[in-house]
């Protein structure tokens, strides 16, 4: 059965550093969201407001208007932003502590672990609630280091990269993912990312919780787990920042650790400067593409498309200027769908023309 959940996400909603929140919106996973706070924005429709798609989740003001439209007291409040410091404001720690108080268990997205917080801890006692640290890795001990067993797995890995951090790579990831399993094939989706973990995904970590050095040697063992259990037809990897990111290492850690035969690369054409870091510039699509098949030895089979602040005219014509440009398949998989990229990840793999379930 599915939980119920309430998502803070004040004056956050529908941003980059709302994504968490976003994503849940969009694929709540093994949720029912039953409101978003985010007093900037109450009263909305929290589908409409993010994708002009109704889907009767209220945003809120606070706490007590999201429990007075949620009827039933939910199992889970879920802090829904990703700020790039990762840490509690003092007027969010005192939310949660409201939310404890009002039986809510806790989903901490954040760097920052609430375990950890002994006055976080005491108050879960004292309200019969739990808190769980999404981001918090298993024990030390446990950590594995790259064995190189990934490059004698045959099954098909795709990553889903970008040219910034909160592009879209994990909503392109995920609709992929979906895309495929109606088409009637197996799909094994990894999550490097908090927000898949919260949806639910059955693989993957939080990738920037880690040391590099083990972060790899993580990710490879989340596939190699994935593949062995799973015997999917194909494997889809959520990409982390930008390989290019002066701030980021993750997309490092992608390519060597899932060592993908093919990558998607997602593109947000109007954002000229990367997110949180006004002093960079984003790169050129056709200077990520190279670096990725350079550094990676893989091949960038497709693009996809942010089309925030954007009218529907312009991304269609960006769609032909980047198809005519780049000679590559390029969508927008929440305005345009994901079949031209289910197709092009399709003719790149033979094993997929035979593996559809007809």
């Amino acid at each position: 059965m599915k939980k119920r959940a309430i998502v803070y996400c004040e004056n956050q909603f529908g941003t980059t550093d709302g994504k968490t929140a976003n994503g849940l919106i969009r694929e709540p996973g093994n949720y029912i969201i039953t409101a978003v706070i985010d007093s900037s924005k109450q009263g909305q429709d929290a589908g409409r407001y993010l994708d002009n798609k109704f889907n009767s989740i209220p945003i809120c003001k606070d706490l007590e208007d999201a429990l007075l439209h949620s009827g039933q007291t939910p199992d889970d409040f879920i802090f829904g932003i990703a700020p790039t410091n990762a840490f509690l404001k003092p007027e969010e720690r005192e939310v949660i502590i409201e939310a404890m108080k009002a039986g809510l268990n806790i989903i901490n997205p954040l760097q920052e672990f609430l375990t950890d917080d002994e006055e976080m801890m005491a108050c879960a006692r004292e309200c019969g609630v739990t808190i769980r640290d999404i981001r918090k890795p298993r024990p030390k001990k446990e950590w594995t280091l790259f064995t190189g067993e990934i490059l004698n797995i045959n099954t098909p890995v795709v990553a889903v990269l970008g040219t910034d951090g909160a592009c879209g790579k994990r909503t392109t990831a995920k609709f992929l993912e979906r895309g495929f399993r109606e088409k009637g094939y197996k799909p094994a989706f990894i999550a490097t990312g908090q927000t898949g973990l919260i949806q639910g995904a059955q693989y993957g970590f939080a990738m920037d919780a880690f040391p590099l050095q083990f972060l790899i040697g993580e990710l490879e063992r989340e596939v190699l787990r994935a593949n062995k259990n799973e015997h999917p037809d194909i494997i889809i990897v959520e990409g982390q920042g930008a390989l290019s990111h002066p701030a980021y290492a993750s997309s490092v850690g992608i390519l060597k650790g899932a060592r993908p035969q093919a990558v998607i690369l997602q593109h947000a054409p109007k954002r000229k400067i990367l997110s949180d870091f006004p002093f960079a510039e984003v790169p050129k699509v056709e200077d990520e593409i190279s670096l990725i098949e350079h550094f990676g030895k893989t091949k960038v089979i497709g693009i996809t498309l942010n089309h925030e602040s954007m009218t529907d005219g312009e991304l269609e014509e960006t769609i032909r200027e980047y198809e005519e440009t780049y000679h590559l398949p390029v969508s927008d998989v929440l305005k345009t769908g994901t079949d031209k990229m289910i197709d092009a990840i399709i003719d790149f793999f033979p094993s997929l023309k035979k593996a559809v379930v007809s």
